[in-house]
């Protein structure tokens, strides 16, 4: 498998501050990889480059063999990436099945006329929409939210609402952001085995940042730890745990 996301050098300042500082990894279709680091480290700074949120001071982002970097967020997400937030992003007054079918609207073919008069095709595709929709939710024990506000649910099940969200246009890469917050821990190996499931497969790339060490350990192929903007280690599970650079970094010593 080529790499299909892929960093080089890549540095990002606000003012005099750097907060990446030449940072390059790639990653290939199918792989897991977990980005971790102790506050500060650089790691939401990285996913807003990857995601077009931020734009980069130097270096290079490219996906699928294609530069990104210096692409608006709107276009990025279009190529294919998706991404959910530290801090949420559902739609309170809209339900857990109309969250989840904001994250198919791309693929919704219907246009607005057909969907205003209620043609026979645009009704066809809501349907299906909707059927995709709620076998979703049926993947992570969640049917019975289906018409529930998403802002009535615990924080726990709103991060599940939102990974689902992501995944429900079949993204070829995904970057979570710290998902397992709020999770219980049952709860944290159902979503665990569902991004084994996605990766496994389907075929996802899978990017997250996470300070849940059981997780992160659990689900990750590779692993690449920052420390002041700046890559620090990039290897298995195993030996990033072995890493004294990275034992450093955690805990003051080795």
């Amino acid at each position: 498998m080529s790499d299909f996301l892929n960093l080089s050098d890549v540095h990002v300042r606000f003012g005099g501050l750097a907060a990446l500082s030449g940072v390059s990894f790639s990653m290939k279709q199918g792989e897991v990889v977990a980005v971790i680091g102790p506050n500060g480290a650089g790691k939401t700074s990285l996913f807003n480059a990857i995601t077009g949120y931020i734009g980069i001071s130097s270096g290079e982002i490219s996906f699928c063999g294609e530069r990104i970097s210096g692409l608006p967020a709107h276009v990025i997400a279009r190529k294919g990436i998706r991404r959910t937030f530290q801090n949420g992003g559902l739609f309170g007054d809209l339900s857990v099945l109309e969250n989840v079918l904001t994250g198919l609207h791309t693929e919704t073919p219907s246009t607005l006329l057909g969907t205003l008069f209620g043609s026979s095709r645009a009704n066809a595709h809501e349907r299906e929409a909707v059927g995709k929709a709620r076998e979703l939710l049926a993947t992570m024990n969640v049917s019975g939210l289906a018409d529930q506000p998403a802002g009535g649910l615990s924080g726990g099940q709103q991060r599940m609402v939102e990974v689902l969200r992501a995944i429900a246009s079949d993204p070829p890469l995904l970057l979570l952001d710290e998902p397992a917050v709020g999770l219980a821990p049952p709860v944290r190996i159902q979503l665990r085995e569902t991004i084994h499931k996605l990766a496994r497969d389907h075929g996802l790339g899978v990017l997250l940042i996470e300070h849940a060490m059981e997780m992160v350990m659990g689900v990750s192929d590779r692993i690449v730890v920052l420390n002041y903007g700046k890559k620090i280690a990039d290897g298995s599970p195993e030996e990033v745990r072995q890493n004294r650079e990275v034992l450093e970094a955690y805990l003051g010593h080795a």
